[in-house]
Order: C-alpha cells, then structure tokens, then sequence
C-alpha cells in the first residue's frame, strides 16, 4: 500500500509538471546575417524555450496576387537558406522553434485588409501562397521544427476563400507531421473557421486595454476580463489551447490602447507601461490550463544594439520588460541543449 501511494503520488507529480509547462518564446526577428552563438546566448539568458523563425514572402500592394519569395534580394534570415541555419542554431541551443512564414505588403498594408478583385486573381494568389507555404512546410519537416504556422493576420483571405485553406491544411498535413496553428488577428480569431483541424488556437493578442497613459494594475487586469472569457471560451469549444502567436506592447505613453500600432509615432517613451503590460499579460494567462503560452513580440539578434531606454518600439530588449520576460520565463526550466 505504501509502495501504491508512493507511485500515484510520483505520477501526479510528473503530471503536474507537464502541465504547467508553456511555450515562453521570442519572435526571432531575420536579419541581413548569419546567425551566431553571440546572438542566441540573450535568448538563452531570458530562460526563453521557444522562438519563431520568419522567412518573408512580399506582395505589392492588398489588391495584388503575386507573392515573391525566397530571392537573392531579401535578407538572408528571411530566406528559406537562412530560416534553415537560424532553426539549427537555435535547436543546438535546445531552444524549440516554430517556423511562421509571413508575408510583408509594401509600405507596411495591413495583410487583413487583402481582397482580390477577380476570381482569376484569387486563384493567382491561391497558387502562390500554397507554393510559399507548402515550400516552408517541406522545410518545417526537413529541420524537424516543433511547430508551423501557416498564416498570420489574413483575415480578408480566409474569410473570401475558405475552401482553399481546408485544402491548404489537407496538403500541409502531407508534408509536416508536426504541431499546426495560424496567427489570427486579435479581432479576427472569433471567425477563423479551421481550429479544428490545427492544435493551437493561434491569436496574435494584440487586445485594447485601457484608454490611459499609464494605466494600472487594476485596469488593465479589468480591461483583460473580457478578452480572457472569450478566449477562455473558444478554447473550450473547440477543446484546443490558446496559443499567443505574438504578444507585446510599446514602450510608450498608451501603450494599452491600441496595442497593434506599429507606426512611427512620437509618442513618449515610458518604459514602466511597457513592464507592466507585461507582467499582466504573464499574471492573468500563463498559469491558465487552457493556454499554452506565447511568443513575445519582438527579438532582434544583435541585442546589445536593440531597444534601450530611449526606443519606443515593440522590443522589451535593454528595457525593464526584458527584466519581467526573464523572471517569468525563469519558472520554467530550461532545456538542455543538445549534444
């Protein structure tokens, strides 16, 4: 009896830790190089387990089909070549990658708002983006990636064809045998129809919080509430964990209010906003059993040049929210690397 008791108790234990285990990743961001040991080690020293690799495809503008992809002319950490060296280096650090191809239309449109304008360039646009997928995905494969993403932010696109993203997934499938998601916008994965053919519900959490300069503690954990039931909802109805694709905020003056502005503004630096929307975000999800962590948004390889006290940008890199990712990220022990 005591040797039964000894070894439930051992099993509840092993269950609980795997339990609590989340995804604590960074948004790899490609750069014009070769990605070195230097710039892994920031990764490793914030206890990140996970990071996503992106290779770009670019379109010209949201009423064009054509997609390019993989050339002599883009950086290299946005190519295939260089998706392929960044995932290497980061599995010989024991840091776990999902592979997120994305597309980039010029002058920064948002890719939501993308519609064609004839069926003939809806199915132009069909074919090349299946080709740039299903081209990352053989490579997910090839580099045994823990995870594919095979959209982010297209909600015009899913939404006009929906039959070719049930086809698309099909076809993915065939090639990767790994963990699936899309990255929907935060006001578009309510509608997003195929969460149940993918593992993660992919949102990128982007979520308005709070109309104020700095807002508080207490308001933002209210301005989270009903974001959270929702997201908390959809989860248990399609019986998937929610997966934050990406999350973050400005470091600057309302940064809670529309959290997705990536323009160049000169709103204030306020570094302790960008903290505490941080340490929300970690308070309010990541001891939730139906979430499965995030990707924060965004980590540049050369870390001692990125972010610093006087950046207004996404990057918590040099600023105090790198200090709250670490001491989250740190509740879970890291992988070892491997040999």
């Amino acid at each position: 009896m005591v040797r039964f008791t000894f070894l439930w108790c051992l099993i509840l234990f092993s269950c609980s830790g795997q339990k609590q285990e989340k995804i604590n990743g960074i948004s790899f961001v490609g750069s014009r190089e070769e990605v070195l040991q230097d710039h892994v080690n920031p990764v490793l020293d914030i206890h990140a387990n996970y990071a996503a690799v992106m290779p770009f495809g670019f379109i010209r503008d949201v009423q064009s089909p054509e997609l390019v992809f993989d050339t002599e002319r883009q950086w290299y950490g946005e190519t295939k070549r260089g998706a392929k060296q960044y995932i290497d280096m980061l599995h010989h650090n024991g840091i776990k990658v999902m592979l997120k191809p994305q597309i980039w239309i010029w002058r920064g449109e948002f890719t939501g708002n993308m519609v064609m304008q004839s069926e003939e360039d809806w199915q132009a646009l069909e074919n090349a983006y299946a080709k740039f997928i299903l081209a990352y995905a053989q490579l997910a494969q090839e580099a045994q990636c823990d995870m594919y993403c095979i959209g982010t932010e297209l909600e015009e696109f899913v939404k006009n064809r929906p039959e070719f993203w049930q086809d698309l997934i099909l076809k993915v499938k065939k090639i990767y045998k790994g963990k699936l998601t899309y990255a929907a916008n935060w006001d578009e994965y309510t509608r997003t129809p195929f969460w149940d053919q993918l593992d993660f519900i992919g949102v990128d959490a982007y979520f308005p919080l709070s109309e104020d300069r700095e807002p508080s503690q207490e308001q933002l954990r209210k301005g989270w509430q009903p974001w959270k039931e929702q997201l908390k909802a959809l989860s248990e109805e399609f019986q998937k964990p929610i997966l934050f694709t990406e999350f973050g905020y400005r470091s600057m003056d309302y940064t809670g209010k529309k959290p997705w502005l990536v323009d160049r503004n000169q709103m204030e630096v306020n570094l302790e906003a960008q903290a505490a929307a941080t340490q929300m975000i970690f308070d309010e999800f990541w001891d939730e059993d139906w979430f499965a962590g995030g990707f924060v948004w965004k980590w540049f390889i050369h870390h001692e040049r990125a972010g610093g006290h006087a950046d207004n940008r996404f990057t918590p890199q040099n600023k105090p929210a790198e200090s709250v990712i670490r001491k989250h990220y740190a509740r879970i022990k890291k992988l070892r690397p491997q040999g």
